[in-house]
């Protein structure tokens, strides 16, 4: 028999360690000790064989460009880095009912001419059926079953031979070999590798689904995410249409792309242009909102910030937002209060991004202050003004990168105006645009040209 030896894990960088601790020495981190019994008898998770590698020469060694397999969804195509790289591991995480496993088996239905092998450990085959009938999509060559064993899945693997696999999710399968319980950090570990050497080996892609802990990280081990080639985040209130796919690890692509999909019920539509969506049709004559233009990866798109400035009612003012930091919020109100003499000390200030997506563009700046200010005054903003710059503490107005293309996207919804930092207009050519371009050098400025006469 096997001998068996009890060690003790860190759940965050999953270093073992032969004694229990508090604090961990690896990652530094409290509390994250828990205990596994492993064996130690040697064991193959698969049938596979591994084969001998020499050096070789970084010279000699022959790099091919690699076709890339269409997903048929062109927003998971771009953040993927153009495509699915054969032989590579993604691992997609999520809150739970965001829709990972609906954007997954949407993926596997849309792929016609490919062989797919959906395992689900978590749904049995009549409830993925359900939801492919809700999707109306179809594929007679998508194969799916349920199953945990990992030692199951690789022969259901070895009898169909699929061309892409996924896993929903990697927490509820576990290998025979190992007596830990599913998701424990042993089995999380062991069968992702176990699943990588396949992929590497076969040339075969392979999609994990993941669960996420309360603080919205991907849970398991942090070996898990390095172990993956690449690492999808997929976010979003539940109260909202909106879905946003984050690329936080790419082996193969850029990690600053990002798509956007709107939830329905026939499943997720791609949202090929955000910014129609994420503006209000109409919001003549009302104050407290904004439009900045922000980018996101690599794609501009409009977006609406919304403010109300109202007095406090209790002694200590509340300070509010979501979709933004509000630290940085607690900065631009000083910005206003110091170069401005805007007296907000007193004043209740909420802060909302409209379509309930979080935004870390600097650029949207403007924006905010703008939509405060005219909150504070009660005096709407035209609506075909949108900005984008960055503020300073000093109140400058900041440059932002990529302002060309904010400009070309802000023409493009039709707006007539866009005020952008001075510093920006460098060797840039202005007029092949329709669009009146404002350059702003301070947040003085900024106000006397969206209040003038106020």
């Amino acid at each position: 028999m096997a001998k068996q030896k009890t060690v003790f894990f860190c759940k965050n960088c999953g270093v073992d360690y032969p004694k229990w601790f508090g604090k961990c020495p690896s990652c530094g981190e409290w509390n994250t000790c828990t205990e596994e019994v492993v064996s130690t008898a040697k064991h193959a998770t698969s049938s596979l064989t591994s084969t001998k590698q020499t050096p070789e020469r970084i010279q000699d060694v022959v790099a091919t460009e690699q076709h890339r397999i269409d997903t048929h969804n062109t927003e998971l195509n771009r953040v993927l880095g153009g495509g699915l790289v054969p032989g590579s591991l993604v691992l997609i995480g999520g809150d739970p009912g965001i829709g990972k496993s609906t954007l997954i088996l949407q993926m596997a239905l849309n792929m016609e001419g490919l062989r797919v092998l959906y395992v689900s450990g978590e749904e049995s085959v009549q409830q993925i059926k359900l939801r492919a009938n809700r999707l109306q999509r179809t594929n007679n060559e998508c194969f799916t079953v349920s199953e945990t064993s990992l030692e199951q899945i690789f022969s259901h693997i070895e009898n169909v031979k699929p061309q892409v696999v996924v896993i929903d999710s990697i927490q509820t399968i576990a290998s025979e070999m190992i007596e830990n319980t599913a998701g424990s950090i042993t089995q999380v570990r062991e069968c992702t590798t176990a699943l990588l050497k396949y992929a590497k080996e076969t040339q075969t892609p392979i999609f994990l689904i993941g669960h996420i802990n309360k603080d919205g990280n991907i849970a398991g081990p942090k070996v898990l995410e390095h172990i993956v080639d690449t690492v999808l985040q997929f976010e979003g209130d539940q109260h909202y249409m909106y879905r946003i796919l984050r690329s936080l690890k790419n082996r193969f692509g850029n990690t600053a792309e990002l798509a956007i999909f709107e939830m329905r019920q026939e499943g997720l539509r791609e949202v090929s242009n955000p910014s129609e969506l994420l503006l209000t049709q109409n919001h003549e004559g009302l104050s407290g909102i904004a439009v900045s233009a922000t980018i996101e990866g690599v794609r501009p798109f409009l977006i609406e910030v919304q403010s109300l400035v109202s007095s406090a009612v209790y002694g200590t003012p509340q300070r509010s937002s979501t979709g933004f930091d509000g630290r940085r919020l607690n900065m631009l109100l000083a910005v206003l209060e110091k170069r401005i003499g805007f007296r907000l000390a007193q004043k209740d200030v909420f802060l909302n991004i409209a379509g309930g997506i979080r935004v870390n563009d600097p650029a949207i700046d403007l924006a905010v202050i703008g939509a405060i200010c005219s909150s504070n005054l009660d005096a709407p903003i035209d609506a075909g003004i949108c900005m984008a710059g960055e503020v300073g503490l000093s109140g400058e107005i900041r440059p932002v990168t990529r302002i060309e293309q904010r400009i070309a996207e802000a023409e493009k919804l039709g707006f007539k105006k866009i005020i952008i930092p001075q510093f920006n207009s460098k060797n840039i050519d202005f007029g092949k645009s329709k669009i009146e371009v404002v350059q702003a050098r301070k947040v003085e400025d900024v106000i006397k040209t969206l209040f003038k006469g106020e």
